[in-house]
């Protein structure tokens, strides 16, 4: 088990260390706050494509000269290791991560650092890697699923920056430049910004002298944080051609990670977790509506969305909306202790099992510390999911239901779908 130490360095940049003695690997990992939600429209998907960039060499100043690495170096330093090195980029952070060994900690953190803090971004290699986002973009233009949650995602906020697609767009990506890296780097990658994480088996002493050597030149200051998202509530849909199935996403608002509420993950757990949950019961194995079908609490700093998805046949998407929408009134009429109880103990070994997969774990809890400022003992997170009453579920179904759907249908798309399903919500 992991065994949690939080500290704020002299230079303001946090460190959580997750001492776990008898795990065989470590994670070490830098979280950014600042992620496509802090982007305007002309902006969107800059940070996307520096995270990209980041791996494409780096160059750092000392004492003792200039150390420059090209991209192949920094892929080579890493796995002459054994070690992963990657990254991804959110709505609400960006993330850079290596797993490797324990006794390595120390040097991924410096490896990490460089990349964070110390990026080149070579001008001919952002040509290169310009071309393996775009082609990265229609990859994901082209599919169904990743297209229904970008639906979704205006559906529920509109135009707020919550809805802007990770990616962003073509005609930026193709117009890009190493100055407006630059300028978004130094904007946002600010040492109050920055949660550095490791989890293993280490020292949180060691770690803590490790990371105050390598994050210490951070440059200081802040950033504001992003308004929270209003609620829309739309229908969108989008055809596909080769698409034999329709991709259903349907959702309602939840509270955000500010608003520090478990209600919205016990709910989503006791509708949606598990094939003997209402959702999986009823859809799947009793009606046959659809193969695949999922529900789920989506909660970043800025907004929350409480998420049903479903991959059917075109001709079912309707009366899966029905089928869904009758059984969340059903959640919102009645307590039901027994359902509570299994998402409870689901709840519960879901959160066993991050604890044993250090990055996972790492990246919740930072999260947590960025957008309420604390982090909660383990005990008390545990306490209170299990404070959550049937009563309070019930609840927060019924007030949810008074809110307008978001939907988004893509692939399989038939003639009049929106005016269906808006017929098939009430």
């Amino acid at each position: 088990m992991i065994e949690p130490h939080a500290t704020t360095l002299a230079g303001g940049v946090r460190l959580l260390v997750g001492r776990a003695p008898h795990a065989g690997t470590c994670s070490v990992a830098v979280f950014v706050r600042w992620g496509s939600a802090h982007e305007g429209a002309r902006t969107s998907g800059i940070g996307h494509m520096l995270e990209h960039m980041a791996f494409k060499g780096t160059a750092v100043e000392g004492p003792h000269g200039r150390r420059v690495r090209d991209a192949r170096q920094v892929n080579l330093d890493a796995e002459r290791l054994g070690a992963e090195v990657n990254a991804h980029t959110d709505k609400d952070h960006t993330a850079f991560y290596m797993r490797g060994l324990p006794e390595h900690a120390e040097r991924m953190l410096q490896m990490l650092a460089e990349i964070v803090l110390y990026p080149s971004l070579p001008a001919d290699e952002l040509e290169r890697e310009r071309q393996v986002l775009l082609q990265e973009f229609a990859e994901d233009e082209d599919d169904p699923v990743s297209t229904a949650f970008k639906l979704f995602d205006k559906a529920s906020f509109g135009l707020h920056p919550a809805a802007q697609p990770v990616m962003g767009t073509r005609r930026n990506i193709e117009r890009f430049t190493r100055d407006d890296l630059v300028a978004h780097r130094a904007a946002g990658y600010l040492a109050s910004q920055v949660v550095v994480g490791v989890a293993g088996a280490v020292q949180p002493e060691a770690m803590q002298r490790a990371a105050e050597w390598a994050f210490g030149p951070m440059v200081q200051g802040a950033v504001p944080a992003v308004p929270a998202a209003a609620w829309r509530g739309d229908v969108l849909t989008r055809a596909l051609a080769g698409s034999a199935q329709s991709h259903l996403v349907l959702g309602f608002p939840a509270p955000t990670r500010r608003e520090d509420d478990p209600v919205a993950a016990v709910a989503a757990a006791v509708f949606g977790e598990g094939m003997s949950s209402p959702l999986l019961d009823r859809v799947r194995e009793q009606l046959g509506l659809a193969y695949y079908t999922a529900c789920s609490a989506d909660v970043l700093e800025m907004c929350g969305q409480f998420v049903v998805e479903a991959s059917t046949a075109p001709a079912d998407a309707e009366p899966l909306v029905r089928e869904v929408m009758a059984l969340l009134r059903r959640q919102a009429e009645r307590a039901a202790p027994d359902e509570l109880e299994r998402a409870r103990r689901q709840l519960e070994v879901r959160e066993l099992r991050a604890r044993e997969r250090g990055l996972r774990w790492l990246e919740d809890r930072a999260l947590e510390w960025m957008a309420t400022g604390r982090l909660r003992p383990e005990a008390e997170r545990a306490a209170r999911l299990l404070a959550v009453s049937a009563e309070e579920v019930r609840t927060f179904f019924e007030r949810m239901l008074q809110s307008t759907p978001a939907v988004a249908l893509t692939g399989a798309v038939g003639r009049g779908m929106r005016d269906r399903l808006r017929r098939a919500l009430r």
